[in-house]
């Protein structure tokens, strides 16, 4: 069975928006979505994201556009764990399952999914292969998501990333509902 839907944040720290429409089916997600943003430079950005199961990344396709520039990215990750950014080897992320693209609510839903972290106890550390917006360049960031508790139907989860916390709030399907000063769902 296939679950599909549309959300919408107000990305707080780019001053701008985002929309995904994601389809949830079994163990793995598809999403594209588009955002606009005013900081750090007014971009534009579209993406197209897929995993295979266990919500692991598999592809990352990103287009972003500034005044001066447009920018694309074509990141994967193979079955042994090695990731590639438009064909060419990207170090330092090798064993990473994710992918994180800044700015970019979406991309906390797979290791809080693989982990069920908005409905049980636990805390994971991951490699992440963090891609920056509007820049698309991609480097290793070690984070760390801790569940905090139950809400109705989703949870509270710590995410931090060196000196950077902050708890988000998710639904039941693993969306972000709230990230205190990045992100607050809409719809």
């Amino acid at each position: 069975m296939v679950a599909a839907h549309a959300v919408t944040w107000e990305v707080l720290e780019s001053r701008g928006y985002e929309t995904a429409w994601v389809e949830f089916a079994g163990g793995s997600l598809r999403a594209r979505g588009r955002a606009v943003g005013a900081v750090p430079e007014p971009y534009w950005i579209s993406y197209e994201l897929e995993t295979g199961e266990g919500f692991v990344t598999r592809r990352l396709v990103v287009t972003s556009e500034t005044e001066t520039s447009t920018r694309t990215l074509d990141l994967r990750r193979d079955d042994a764990g090695r990731w590639t950014a438009d064909g060419e080897p990207m170090p330092g992320v090798e064993g990473a399952l994710d992918c994180d693209l800044g700015l970019c609510p979406l991309t906390n839903t797979m290791p809080v999914l693989r982990h069920d972290l908005h409905r049980a106890p636990g805390e994971q550390e991951f490699l992440m292969a963090w891609v920056s917006v509007p820049g698309l360049v991609v480097r290793p960031s070690q984070q760390t998501y801790t569940h905090l508790g139950r809400t109705d139907g989703g949870g509270h989860v710590r995410f931090s990333s060196g000196e950077f916390r902050s708890d988000l709030e998710f639904d039941a399907d693993g969306c972000v509902v709230d990230y205190p000063g990045l992100a607050t769902r809409l719809r």
